[in-house]
């Protein structure tokens, strides 16, 4: 069995400013070894239910927050970025029996996290087909592309909730969840416990049954903070400005939809 894991920070437990996300910070350095933390424990779980290989991209900023050396051998580390529109899902292919998602947070233009975004901050919300896209949903699509199931997903409660509305029957640990700019989080020992027991749970039945459905069309439209952004994505071909900080573009091929977000996001 492969797994294939996709790592970000600011749903990892107790996370609450932006400041515990950035690399050059010495305060990141704690949610650094959260994030290796509850990584470490998805591979230990995947391994026990007999996952021989297991791929994980760290894809929170620089892509560089997790020690390698603290995971499990049978590990493979991407880190950095392959500046491709796979963009947090680099390395996935066909071959992966299923995807993770680590940390994972909510969409921008949502409260269910005091971090909340989209890709970055440059951006007030992204929408496919008329529902605020967060990175989870970006990505699950990215995994339905490849025909690879979405078995497990953890971060704040928000973002579990929607996990659950792509497919019912991904599983879920919620850390944490925002209220304000603030967060209530469990204790950070008893997510890497639950994170363990879930994806133990994950994999016990059908994989097949958590294959999320592309959509036949896609439909984004993107509301940036600056009209500036607005202005030099409708140069992207295909793409129109509908409005002084808005972008829309329409495909039937996701992979469209990927090379867009990659180029103008």
């Amino acid at each position: 069995m492969k797994i294939f894991i996709s790592a970000d920070i600011e749903g990892v437990t107790g996370i609450a400013n932006w400041d515990e996300t950035k690399l050059e910070n010495s305060i990141s350095q704690y949610f650094r070894e959260q994030m290796t933390m509850e990584v470490k424990a998805a591979c230990q779980g995947a391994i026990e239910a007999g996952a021989t290989e297991i791929f994980v991209k760290d894809a929170h900023s620089s892509g560089r927050n997790m020690d390698p050396s603290k995971l499990p051998e049978e590990v493979k580390i991407l880190r950095g970025w392959t500046r491709n529109p796979y963009v947090m899902m680099a390395g996935l292919d066909s071959t992966f029996d299923g995807v993770f998602f680590i940390g994972y947070h909510s969409a921008a233009g949502t409260d269910g996290n005091p971090l909340a975004h989209t890709m970055n901050g440059e951006n007030e919300y992204v929408k496919i087909n008329g529902q605020y896209a967060s990175e989870l949903l970006i990505n699950s699509y990215t995994a339905a592309l490849f025909g690879v199931p979405v078995l497990f997903a953890s971060g704040d409660k928000l973002l579990c909730e929607e996990a659950k509305r792509i497919n019912g029957n991904i599983e879920t640990v919620a850390v944490s969840e925002g209220i304000g700019d603030a967060s209530v989080s469990i204790h950070p020992n008893m997510a890497v416990k639950n994170i363990k027991q879930k994806v133990l749970e994950a994999l016990a039945g059908d994989l097949s049954k958590c294959t999320v459905k592309l959509p036949e069309k896609f439909k984004v439209e993107i509301h940036y903070r600056k009209h500036s952004a607005a202005y030099s994505g409708s140069f992207y071909p295909g793409a129109r400005q509908t409005g002084t900080k808005t972008l829309e573009y329409e495909a039937a091929d996701y992979f469209e939809v990927l090379k867009f977000l990659f180029f103008v996001l």
